[in-house]
């Protein structure tokens, strides 16, 4: 998703794309190209800004919700409007305040987020409520112009270890402040 939303290109080794179809499926339709062999996956997005898509989540072998944040993070700098209809939990849309502070256009109505693309966001202090909230503000601050100040990061800490070497070894600009 990092090389998704920053028009980057990566591989990743040591993966099963088999259990990843929907998921690349929605990568395809943003614009990327992307090839699998049997234990990985490289994306190239040739420094284009993606194109907006519409996410359903379900359950496997559909949409995860766990990537349902992360998709919402790279629908809101691509071009076009998109949707986001979210039928696993509810308040799983906690980023989107966090988002458009700054500078996503994003309104929620019921179980289902709207989505405008805008060319880019402005980087702002934000506050992680959960997981995924907190990996989608990373891919936005990515993105954003200007200093983003992620707050509550612990809830990075347990799905994501070391994220800020691992960003950082890919090119991003990002480093944790103790």
């Amino acid at each position: 998703m990092a090389a998704a939303i920053t028009g980057g290109s990566i591989t990743v080794d040591g993966i099963e794309p088999d259990s990843m179809r929907s998921v690349i499926g929605k990568l395809i339709e943003t614009g990327a190209d992307i090839q699998t062999n049997k234990n990985s996956i490289k994306l190239n997005m040739k420094g284009r800004r993606p194109q907006a898509v519409n996410i359903r989540t379900s359950a496997y072998p559909n949409f995860p919700t766990d990537m349902q944040a992360q998709f919402m993070a790279l629908n809101s700098i691509a071009e076009g409007s998109s949707t986001i209809t979210e039928t696993i939990f509810e308040n799983r849309f906690m980023h989107v305040q966090e988002m458009n502070r700054m500078g996503a256009n994003i309104n929620v109505r019921q179980n289902c987020a709207y989505i405008d693309g805008v060319e880019s966001l402005v980087g702002a202090p934000v506050m992680a409520t959960d997981l995924r909230a907190s990996v989608s503000l990373v891919l936005a601050g990515l993105v954003a112009t200007n200093k983003t100040i992620i707050n509550r990061i612990y809830h990075l800490d347990r799905g994501y270890e070391e994220i800020e070497k691992k960003l950082s070894n890919c090119g991003a600009q990002i480093k944790r402040i103790r």
